[in-house]
């Protein structure tokens, strides 16, 4: 029996974790996996220690309210841990929680072997968080395929087991067609992502809405499809209300994937998203803001000029991206205005960056599952 200890903070967390739980039974493991899960890794199986949404908190100025309650959740997580005495640990995103975790673990088991998984992104910002990380973290399973040189010049062993979203379906022609006209959507159709957490909602709809009003005015006939974040309907119907144009609101991660390759062009949050995008073919804006501390410190940190996955893995800067202060509702509206206009601009970047992320080869829930047993292996 595995005993593996698994920590998410978010729902992408969430969906990396139940592929890991499915990939190391479909490579034989019988898995005995405790920790912070969602509702993916509970329906494989694991309990949670307390509700994951608890922990998903992006920000620095938005994590300092809640610094108490979230160093309490840490020193809870480390103990039951310990007490469980697992084959490994794995932290799945959310570094500034998991390595936290990690690190009170290996105080009191310091031969713990300890993975993480999805690699911080020290290429962008902050690239001392590597050397610090490989202190009590033995490997990590990176997302992107130029991460593992950064992880292995710190000091830890690391593989790129492929982006989950690389392997999601695509919606045919046929699903797509169908979705529009069960919705009413005759003309053009733009998909709008305000986010997925709340604070990202309330200060990205506002922004979403003022730019929607000069794009309805150059095409009054567009339809606007949002879809929404498990459990956040009611934030997002209020949000949208005062918008130039009622929304189609869609929820479940199917009517989401239809949604996208249904629509034109999509005007969404900087985040996972690009990919997802980008895998159902839909060429789009991304547009973000923070909190004005959070903001101010970032500006001084980050170290690339774009931050749009999209981008970076295809070494080109073809999606546009407002983030920060340059997060302007005209501005957004001029760039998804041109987007409209020529669709096809992006779907060569689109292209080259889901096939490095491993489109249609092994299952990245199976390789992530290979890699973590490879791991035990040489332990």
């Amino acid at each position: 029996m595995l005993k593996a200890f698994l920590m998410a903070g978010e729902a992408s967390g969430d969906a990396l974790g139940a592929a890991l739980l499915r990939g190391l039974r479909a490579e034989g493991a019988q898995v005995d996996a405790r920790g912070i899960a969602g509702p993916l890794m509970r329906a494989e199986g694991m309990e949670s220690l307390f509700p994951m949404d608890e922990l998903s908190v992006m920000g620095l100025a938005e994590v300092l309210p809640r610094y108490l309650d979230l160093r309490r959740r840490i020193h809870d997580t480390a103990r039951a841990a310990i007490a469980f005495g697992p084959d490994v640990v794995v932290g799945i995103d959310s570094p500034d929680f998991c390595l936290r975790v990690d690190r009170l673990i290996r105080a009191i088991r310091p031969a713990q072997p300890v993975a993480h998984y999805v690699a911080p992104s020290v290429w962008a910002w902050r690239p001392g968080r590597a050397v610090k990380m490989a202190r009590d973290v033995d490997h990590v399973l990176a997302l992107l395929p130029f991460e593992p040189p950064y992880m292995e010049a710190a000091g830890m062993s690391c593989d790129f087991v492929g982006h989950p979203v690389a392997a999601e379906p695509v919606a045919s022609p046929e699903v797509a067609r169908a979705f529009r006209k069960a919705h009413d959507l005759c003309g053009r159709v733009l998909a709008v992502l305000p986010g997925s957490r709340a604070g990202e909602i309330a200060r990205m709809a506002p922004v979403h809405g003022a730019a929607l009003r000069p794009i309805l005015a150059a095409h009054p006939e567009l339809a606007v499809v949002v879809p929404v974040a498990p459990g956040r309907r009611a934030q997002v119907e209020a949000a949208v209300a005062g918008w130039p144009v009622r929304p189609v609101l869609v929820e479940g991660p199917e009517a989401r994937r239809v949604a996208f390759a249904a629509a034109d062009a999509a005007l969404a949050t900087s985040g996972t998203v690009s990919l997802e995008l980008a895998r159902q073919g839909c060429p789009m804006v991304i547009a973000y803001d923070m909190a004005p501390l959070t903001r101010m410190i970032l500006s001084r940190m980050v170290r690339v000029d774009t931050v749009t996955l999209v981008n970076l893995v295809s070494e080109t800067r073809a999606v546009p991206e407002f983030i920060g202060r340059n997060c302007r509702p005209d501005a957004i509206a001029a760039a998804v205005l041109s987007v409209l206009a020529d669709p096809a601009a992006q779907q060569a970047a689109m292209a080259l960056t889901m096939e490095r992320l491993g489109a249609d080869g092994p299952d990245p829930g199976r390789r992530a599952a290979r890699s973590v047993l490879d791991l035990l292996s040489r332990r």
